[in-house]
Order: C-alpha cells, then sequence, then structure tokens
C-alpha cells in the first residue's frame, strides 16, 4: 500500500475484471435500473452491461489495488472535465458480460487538505481484451487519510 505522500501525478495502475450475468443481475437487482435495452437478452446470449455497474466495478477494482487496498480511502464524487462540458465520463463502446475489461487507474491530481487528509484525483480508462475503447471517466476524487492505519 502506497501512503499519500507517495502518490505522484501520472502513476498508473492496472487492473482486469469481468462482470457475469449473475453479478449483473444482483447489480440491477439492487440499484433498481429499469432499462429495456438490459432486459432483451436471449438465453445463451452475453448481456449488455449498463455504464453504471461498469463503474462501480471500476471503482471497486480501484479499492482492491495493492497500491490502495489498506488506506482509509473515500470516494468523495467526481469533477467535470472542462475540455467535455465540464461532463466526466464517456461510454465509447458497447460492454457485455463476461468480455474481460482492462482498467488502467491513473493519479491526475494531488492536493493536500489538511495535516491529517489530502485528496487525489484518478481517471479511470476501461478497454476490451482487445485493446478496444470502452470508457473514460476522468477526475475521481478520493479522500484519504495521509497516514494509513497500523
Amino acid at each position: 500500500m502506497k501512503k499519500f505522500s507517495e502518490f505522484r501525478i501520472g502513476d498508473s495502475f492496472y487492473s482486469t475484471c469481468s462482470i457475469s450475468d449473475k453479478e449483473l443481475e444482483e447489480y440491477l437487482k439492487f440499484s433498481r435500473v429499469k432499462n429495456a435495452f438490459l432486459k432483451d437478452k436471449q438465453k445463451g446470449e452475453q448481456q449488455l452491461v449498463s455504464g453504471r455497474a461498469i463503474l462501480s466495478r471500476m471503482e471497486g477494482e480501484f479499492t482492491r489495488l495493492n497500491q490502495i487496498y489498506g488506506n482509509d480511502i473515500i470516494f468523495l464524487g467526481t469533477d467535470g472535465d472542462p475540455e467535455w462540458k465540464n461532463r466526466n465520463t464517456r461510454f465509447i463502446k458497447s460492454f457485455y458480460t463476461d468480455q474481460v475489461l482492462k482498467l488502467k487507474f491513473t493519479v491526475s491530481q494531488k492536493e493536500d487538505v489538511d495535516d491529517e487528509f489530502g485528496k487525489i484525483l484518478v481517471d479511470y480508462e476501461g478497454t476490451t481484451q482487445d485493446d478496444e475503447l470502452v470508457v473514460i471517466a476522468k477526475k475521481n476524487i478520493y479522500r484519504i487519510k495521509k497516514e494509513p492505519p497500523r
């Protein structure tokens, strides 16, 4: 696990994951998302994964990284990107259950908050196993304790 003082702008961390049909069903049940595109699945077909489900998994994977896990860290929100009219996420390509999602997390900003906490902004990027870009989410804001628990 890295301490706040060890994070540098431009640091990148990597992971891979997939979302199964069962996991997507559990997410949709919990979130109560109702979308016609998400219910027209034929038996044996891969199912379209909702954007929020992808982002939720990406954040979960981020918090499980060896460099992150163990820190007192909390997601505070997102800031828009001025180049994107203050939006922070773009879905580029459809993503389906059981596809592999290759993840890249890059520290794009780092700020002191006070003596106890700092803030890091992390850009997410997800691509398929064939290196086709699926999603970009910029400026995901995390508050992180400067000295992790012992």
